[in-house]
């Protein structure tokens, strides 16, 4: 017998043909993964097979400009040959021996990149959603075992709006129905303010068992939402009053993203735990990173937290050099040059569709307008068929977020590709 989801992977894939003109190469692909795979995302119905630099091929040979950058990961671009040279050179020697022994690389790693930060301690993961996890616990621990909260009483206080992965800690803070409608009971001692509101803040923090805030300097899922200047200040010395650790959340918004090393750089703070992903490994493996100092992280003993894969020889070979291209290249300083470039040709375009144009750095997004509900993802096909690769969400926000070698010929062409795309909502 035929199963319900053969007929559903069929039809989309019909569907895709009749509506995107994809080749019988790229639909066999989306056939295959449809067929056999869970159905946990909606991605555009492109099939890519190579990339370098700002660019990636798809299985057809075609060429497209990345305005996702693996959603921050590839902020160095795909395949920089630092960053695969190190891969290929520690995985011929080791690659993984588990924290159960020493390895050669992660003091070093770990010397390396609290150094680059500024902080005594490093916890090395895989995701971000572990980093995020992490920062949960250690905030807990510290609760617990320094600031004197009675046991299983401590809170965490997020913004609303916020997202950092879809675990049941994740989803138990999320305000986004798409992420824990269906998936409950959820995680206990969270508690909820609103983004960029420091009197609601400030009134939660009173509240002598939260243990910590956790916030994304700009949220990114949410559609690059910047908060007002002195938000990060104002955060930073309410925690300091009220004896709370502030946890930056700059897995999207960190390693030169925004135009500095780290969104908080923008104003100057310094969170008590940091957590670092993505961009990490130069988007060639899951590492993450949870940065503090001692009298945070030294609250965690042997066995009780740790991960098979975290600190492995492997990701800290290419940690020390994804960083390492990240001030060689002058990466921030490009981003802030060119995120400015971008944001003013896109306003030149005077698009009756684009609302709004924000951002920082080359973390950026516009709004569109249109009677549509579905004219995002309109914009995103046709972006697709002119040879850029961005997509949409909640709905009317569009993420531009290049690698940030991008030069200025690039962002004008790629700019040209946008303003010839808005023509299909016309």
């Amino acid at each position: 017998m035929v199963s319900a989801s053969f007929f559903a992977a069929v039809s989309y894939i019909i569907y895709s043909m009749n509506t995107h003109n994809l080749s019988a190469k790229t639909a066999a692909f989306l056939e295959t993964e449809s067929t056999y795979g869970a159905h946990n995302y909606h991605p555009l119905p492109v099939v890519l097979e190579r990339g370098k630099g700002v660019f990636l091929y798809d299985v057809d040979g075609k060429r497209y400009y990345d305005f996702l950058s693996g959603y921050s990961a590839v902020n160095q671009g795909h395949c920089h040959p630092k960053i695969i040279a190190s891969l290929v050179e520690q995985a011929q020697k080791l690659t993984l021996t588990s924290r159960a022994f020493h390895n050669n690389l992660l003091g070093e790693y770990s010397k390396f990149i609290t150094q680059y930060f500024g902080y005594d301690k490093v916890l090395p993961m895989n995701t971000g959603v572990e980093g995020g996890e992490t920062a949960i616990k250690l905030a807990r621990r510290w609760a617990y075992t320094k600031k004197g909260v009675a046991e299983n009483q401590a809170k965490i206080v997020f913004a609303e709006g916020n997202f950092w992965g879809r675990t049941m800690a994740a989803i138990s803070s999320s305000t986004d129905p798409s992420s824990y409608k269906g998936f409950g009971p959820f995680m206990p001692g969270f508690a909820l303010v609103p983004y960029n509101d420091i009197a609601a803040l400030e009134e939660a923090l009173k509240d002598s068992n939260v243990a910590a805030f956790m916030v994304e300097p700009i949220q990114g899922e949410a559609g690059v939402v910047l908060p007002d200047d002195g938000y990060l200040q104002s955060v930073r010395a309410l925690c300091t009053k009220y004896n709370v650790l502030f946890i930056a959340d700059e897995i999207q918004t960190g390693l030169a993203r925004t135009g500095t090393m780290l969104a908080c750089d923008h104003e100057g703070v310094r969170p008590d735990i940091l957590i670092l992903g993505k961009a990490l490994s130069g988007g060639v493996l899951p590492v993450s990173a949870v940065l503090a100092d001692d009298f945070i992280m030294m609250n965690i003993h042997p066995g009780e937290h740790g991960s098979t894969y975290g600190g492995n020889p492997l990701a800290c070979a290419v940690a020390i050099t994804a960083l390492s291209v990240l001030k060689e290249e002058k990466m921030a300083e490009n981003a802030t040059v060119m995120g400015e470039l971008l944001r003013a040709e896109l306003a030149k375009l005077n698009s009756p569709f684009i609302t709004t144009i924000r951002g920082r750095g080359l973390l950026n997004a516009i709004v569109i307008k249109h009677a549509n509900p579905e004219a995002s993802w309109d914009f995103c096909l046709e972006l697709k068929e002119n040879g850029l690769l961005a997509k949409p969400t909640h709905g009317d926000k569009i993420r531009f977020a290049p690698p940030l070698i991008i030069t200025k010929e690039q962002i004008l062409e790629s700019v040209d590709i946008i303003h010839r795309s808005l023509k299909i909502l016309a």
